[in-house]
């Protein structure tokens, strides 16, 4: 039985503490109470992910981004009441309360009716020519290289695994045959892997047109190349959430202008900011895609991410962003690899 007194905070703690405990609990939640233990609000993972694509520091005070517009159960309902509440709102966790708004305990959908089995298929690009890594890749495709005691490939279909996900298909081209062997139908892990073979550069959306079936629910995308502690429930919860279309996982990239920038009104000079920084969020190469997103990609075509998102815009469809927290690390170069080697035992260990 998971402690969930641990995930009661008070409205003044930070962000970044109440983070820690949404990510250490086991909850995934955190309520936000007063001294009397009234419940003002709940924050989940994914208010905290708003938050930070609105600029909101995590050193802010938690009730900044708190959701008080409370779903709760109440202590006389019983769990036939509250298990329909919560399958009919799509809650994974709801708080009861007694008569006086005083939180009693929290009630998980997987205790009412067992961990859910994760049908998401995830399709893993893996036909680059791992070129900017040579020559590393002379003699192995770039997934297959070794980080820590394993390959890249392996540490992804291991972290999705642990998330219950267990449906994989692989786009495969620079040495196919290296992967299959390796990884085989998935048997090993106890998943089962497909594999989509690409005769030419299909771009990190064109071997979508390959696939030999049309999945029926929400998929994954993800580039073969990434390390990553992404919560992958968290981040499907929140495709689900927003109701979009297509969600893109995006990362915060800082740039420091080394230089003092001048402000300037015509000839007159406003003020002077010294070396400022610039936040930008660029694309972190991890997606969710519905399946109508694939009435959008052509067939044996090369075709990118950017422009299926684009097309998704374009069509007036939601697409979001999922902003990644956690670590992550774009293995594209040999400086990355290194880097990847010594951080593996601190992060995946």
């Amino acid at each position: 039985m998971k402690d969930w007194k641990s995930t009661l905070v008070k409205p003044n703690v930070s962000i970044k503490d109440a983070i820690l405990i949404i990510d250490t609990s086991g909850l995934q939640i955190a309520l936000v109470v007063n001294d009397e233990m009234s419940l003002l609000g709940t924050v989940t993972d994914g208010d905290v992910r708003r938050g930070i694509l609105k600029g909101i520091s995590l050193d802010t005070e938690v009730s900044a981004i708190m959701n008080s517009n409370l779903k709760t159960a109440s202590v006389a309902e019983s769990r036939e009441m509250i298990l329909q509440r919560m399958t009919g709102s799509g809650l994974h966790h709801i708080p009861v309360i007694d008569k006086h708004g005083r939180v009693l305990k929290i009630e998980l959908l997987e205790d009412l009716i067992g961990i859910p089995k994760q049908e998401n298929e995830v399709i893993l690009i893996a036909g680059g020519m791992g070129t900017r890594l040579k020559p590393l890749t002379d003699n192995y495709p770039k997934p297959l290289l070794k980080v820590g005691s394993k390959p890249i490939l392996e540490i992804i279909i291991d972290n999705y695994i642990e998330y219950g996900f267990k449906q994989f298909t692989i786009s495969v081209n620079y040495m196919s045959e290296m992967i299959e062997d390796y990884f085989g139908n998935g048997s090993q892990w106890g998943v089962n892997i497909k594999y989509l073979h690409e005769d030419k550069r299909m771009g990190t959306a064109g071997a979508l047109g390959l696939l030999h079936h049309r999945p029926e629910i929400p998929f994954f995308v993800m580039n073969a190349d990434l390390l990553t502690k992404v919560n992958f429930q968290q981040l499907m919860s929140f495709h689900k959430e927003q109701q979009s279309t297509a969600t893109m996982c995006v990362r915060q990239y800082d740039l420091q202008v080394p230089y003092g920038v001048v402000h300037i009104e015509d000839h007159k000079l406003l003020s002077i900011q010294e070396k400022p920084i610039h936040h930008f969020f660029i694309n972190a190469g991890i997606y969710i895609l519905e399946p109508e997103v694939l009435d959008y990609i052509p067939k044996n075509d090369y075709f990118d991410m950017p422009s299926l998102f684009e097309k998704v815009v374009e069509n007036k469809k939601t697409a979001s962003v999922f902003p990644i927290r956690e670590y992550w690390l774009d293995i594209g170069q040999k400086n990355d690899f290194d880097r990847a080697n010594n951080e593996f035992e601190g992060i995946f260990g």
